[in-house]
């Protein structure tokens, strides 16, 4: 049996769903999407396509290529094939705000545990 390519990254289990990546930003996206937080279109990958051919599409800029694997719980992208369903925010500004709002929450979190 084959080892899969996921045993060496980092995984991530957010509300009972495992995602594997190598940020916790990526669950965080990823959650808010499958909770309807963040407003997406969805796209099928075709044969040749990349994420960062298709952030350079839908955003006008391929470095947000990691956006679009978070969003669709991808944690390899260059090993994505044909007929994969993704999930592409509709807005960056959105998924900004899902990755600031949690890190001011940690951080009022460990203030409070501080004072107390």
């Amino acid at each position: 049996m084959a080892v899969s390519r996921y045993n060496f990254v980092k995984k991530i289990t957010f509300n009972g769903k495992t995602i594997y990546g190598t940020s916790t930003n990526s669950a965080k996206i990823n959650n808010a999407i499958e909770n309807n937080r963040i407003r997406y279109d969805t796209y099928i990958l075709k044969e040749g396509d990349r994420l960062d051919t298709i952030a350079g599409i839908f955003y006008g800029d391929s470095n947000y290529w990691w956006v679009i694997a978070a969003a669709s719980g991808i944690g390899w992208p260059l090993q994505v094939p044909p007929g994969t369903f993704l999930k592409i925010p509709k807005n960056l500004n959105e998924v900004y705000g899902i990755i600031l709002w949690v890190k001011i929450i940690l951080l009022i979190i460990q203030l409070l545990e501080w004072i107390h």
